[in-house]
C-alpha cells in the first residue's frame, strides 16, 4: 500500500469499456523515504469517492483490479481509503 494526495481528476469518454463507470484521480504518492525526491504523479481508480486534498491508502498491480471483481479490467493502481489521520516519526531509522 502507498500513500497520496489527490491533486485532480481526469475524464474520458472514449475508453475500454470496463472503465465505464469508473472515477479516475490524479494522485501525488507521498514519498516518506526520501521527501526531498520528487515523484510524478499517478492516475488511480477510485471506488470510494475520495476528492481533491484528501490523503488516500492505495493499492497496485492485481490487488487494485481485484476491486473491481474482474482481473481483465485495465487498472493499475486504486483507492481503497480514505486516511483520516497520520502521524510519521521524522527521525531517521536504519535496518
Amino acid at each position: 500500500m502507498r500513500l497520496g494526495t489527490v491533486i485532480g481528476s481526469v475524464w474520458s469518454t472514449r475508453k475500454n469499456d470496463k472503465l465505464t463507470g469508473i472515477k479516475l484521480l490524479i494522485i501525488r504518492p507521498i514519498n516518506i523515504c526520501n521527501k526531498d525526491e520528487k515523484i510524478c504523479p499517478i492516475i488511480a481508480a477510485d471506488q470510494i469517492g475520495a476528492g481533491i486534498g484528501e490523503t488516500v491508502l492505495m493499492v497496485g498491480g492485481s490487488s487494485a483490479r481485484m476491486l473491481f471483481g474482474d482481473q481483465q479490467t485495465p487498472i493499475d493502481t486504486a483507492v481503497i481509503g480514505i486516511v483520516d489521520d497520520k502521524e510519521l516519526d521524522d527521525k531517521p531509522t536504519e535496518l
